[in-house]
């Protein structure tokens, strides 16, 4: 009866107890397990072969732009980064709050890098969440409005737990785009997080915006409750390339 319960399992979609029997198959020694510790068993496999697909799925609609965990973080003196805060950050309780993040500092300090691991993290924990930078978020607004969807994505991305906002400031805003920008920061304030990435001061960010009432109230409600990084140091992308002598020979 092993391999037509496999085949069961499989069937209901319950993959994961079905590797687990099919684990079993390959380990004789559980052969010993009573009935309680073997549905245990299927019931664990079962939750955990659930949590990583979700994951997995959460991972493939972030669209992080680059592969990277809060693990891999590089303190070292002169970032502008300690570990107590990063643990801090670790701990999602911003995203609980629903308080904006924002990251500045020069180009290639990292700036992306952390915004992604940070959604990593957010993601790992279950939350839903997407990174894009400022102009394609702009662009993807425009055209559903061309396309009479614009009320349908504001919805979407109001829903996200965390959503991620790079290369802020990179180019000065169109009226319409403004209103966008509005709507969408309007959705998620005190709802929802929203982590922006920029190497433009927030002191600049008026002119960026380009409009004096837009700009206060966009700022308004990203900047006041903001918990904020400065990254500093020089660019990570100047590094020299560290060869092993024994490994290049």
């Amino acid at each position: 009866m092993r391999h037509p319960n496999i085949d069961r399992l499989r069937q209901l979609r319950l993959y994961g107890m079905a590797k687990a029997l099919e684990e079993r198959d390959r380990h004789p020694d559980r052969e010993g397990l009573s009935l309680d510790e073997l549905l245990a068993l299927l019931i664990e496999r079962e939750a955990e072969e659930r949590s990583n697909t979700a994951f997995a799925a959460r991972l493939e609609r972030a669209r992080f732009r680059q592969q990277a965990c809060l693990e891999d973080l590089d303190t070292r003196p002169g970032r502008g980064l300690d570990r107590a805060r990063v643990r801090e950050l670790a701990g999602c309780r911003w995203i609980r709050d629903h308080r904006p993040v924002v990251i500045g500092g020069a180009t290639g300090t990292g700036k992306t890098w952390l915004a992604c691991a940070l959604g990593h993290q957010a993601a790992r924990e279950g939350y839903g969440v997407q990174y894009t930078r400022l102009t394609r978020l702009l662009d993807e607004l425009a055209t559903a409005r061309v396309d009479g969807k614009l009320a349908r994505e504001l919805r979407r991305l109001a829903r996200l737990d965390l959503l991620i906002i790079d290369d802020w400031g990179m180019t000065e805003l169109t009226a319409a785009q403004r209103h966008d920008l509005m709507e969408v920061i309007d959705d998620r304030h005190d709802r929802r997080a929203t982590l922006l990435a920029s190497q433009i001061p927030v002191d600049h960010w008026h002119r960026v915006i380009g409009d004096a009432t837009y700009a206060d109230a966009i700022l308004d409600r990203l900047v006041h409750r903001a918990e904020r990084i400065e990254l500093t140091g020089e660019s990570l992308r100047k590094r020299p390339i560290r060869v092993d002598p024994e490994a290049a020979a």
